[in-house]
């Protein structure tokens, strides 16, 4: 017995060794793909804009080469507070967004609840249809809606032929234009979370939901939808930071004053060179999109741990 003791001992450190490896690689993950790119972001959102390359002022500066200097600014902080563009940007992506992620639900809560109403061997298919976008290059499928809302594109010429209109539509650059290339580009990422949510649903309490008179209508809100919240918390997320900061489909679709952040972001990096004011832009959204969503992890954590 004495033997076995002194065996498990010695593995116990090995197979901790093997827990912290394992442990160990998102986390390096994270410091080497979040962590190191947002402090460089945020080192030249502390710099100023200068003529040179690259186009910002060195946050270290020799002095005799004896003494260092520090020289940090927050200049475009303060600028991000006083010009109004900046604000209606911010404001606008999160209108947009936040729309966009509402019609994504509506249209993608039928859809999932369609698939997983299928056959267990037909889910697959449905599914595959669901991600064959993806296997189209986003840049290409935003380009195929430009011919299709164009003036004297595919919808406008159906339309006319149909009888229902008697003149082109205004549908290329506009807000619903947006609006439909963010819902047609993210939809899936609504759907998959929503049917990995309701594929674990107990048929037993929609049946028992049934049984108790309950309308159709009241078993969706009373049994279906609570359970499935987490895939549309997971489904919104997946839609709405990413539609937030969306460049090309804004800058395809929508109009010339359709003002969103990531184009703002692009005119001062590319058009502005002010890779300063630009790192100060990309900060204060990504602080103002992780921080609720960090805030929210760790309410659900600790009532999971309360529970």
């Amino acid at each position: 017995m004495s033997g076995q003791g002194a065996s498990a001992a010695e593995g116990r450190p090995k197979r901790r060794l093997g827990r912290n490896s394992v442990i160990a690689l998102p986390y390096a993950w994270l410091l080497l793909f979040f962590l190191l790119p947002f402090a460089f972001v945020l080192k030249i959102s502390l710099a100023e804009a200068d003529i040179a390359i690259p186009p910002y002022t060195a946050l270290l500066d020799w002095i005799d080469n004896t003494t260092v200097a520090i020289q940090l600014t927050f200049a475009k902080y303060q600028l991000l507070l006083e010009d109004r563009l900046y604000l209606a940007a911010y404001l606008n992506s999160v209108k947009i967004a936040a729309i966009a992620t509402g019609l994504c639900l509506l249209i993608g809560f039928p859809i999932a609840l369609f698939i997983v109403s299928r056959p267990v061997h037909a889910r697959i298919f449905w599914l595959a249809v669901v991600m064959l976008p993806f296997w189209t290059s986003l840049l290409l499928r935003v380009y195929a809606w430009v011919g299709i809302l164009q003036s004297n594109g595919l919808l406008n010429t159906l339309l006319l032929d149909l009888g229902l209109i008697h003149q082109p539509l205004v549908l290329l650059h506009t807000d619903l234009a947006v609006y439909i290339g963010i819902v047609y580009s993210y939809l899936p990422f609504m759907v998959l979370p929503l049917y990995a949510a309701l594929e674990k649903l107990d048929a037993t309490l929609l049946e028992a939901s049934a049984d108790l008179g309950a309308r159709p209508a009241v078993t969706f809100a009373t049994v279906t939808l609570p359970l499935a919240l987490p895939g549309v918390i997971a489904g919104c997320l997946l839609v709405f930071v990413p539609a937030v900061g969306e460049f090309v489909i804004p800058a395809l679709l929508g109009a010339p004053d359709t003002l969103m952040i990531g184009r703002v972001l692009w005119d001062e990096f590319f058009a502005n060179r002010d890779w300063p004011m630009a790192s100060a832009v990309a900060i204060v959204m990504l602080v103002a999109l992780v921080a609720p969503v960090m805030v929210f992890r760790a309410r659900e954590t600790r009532k999971a741990d309360g529970a």
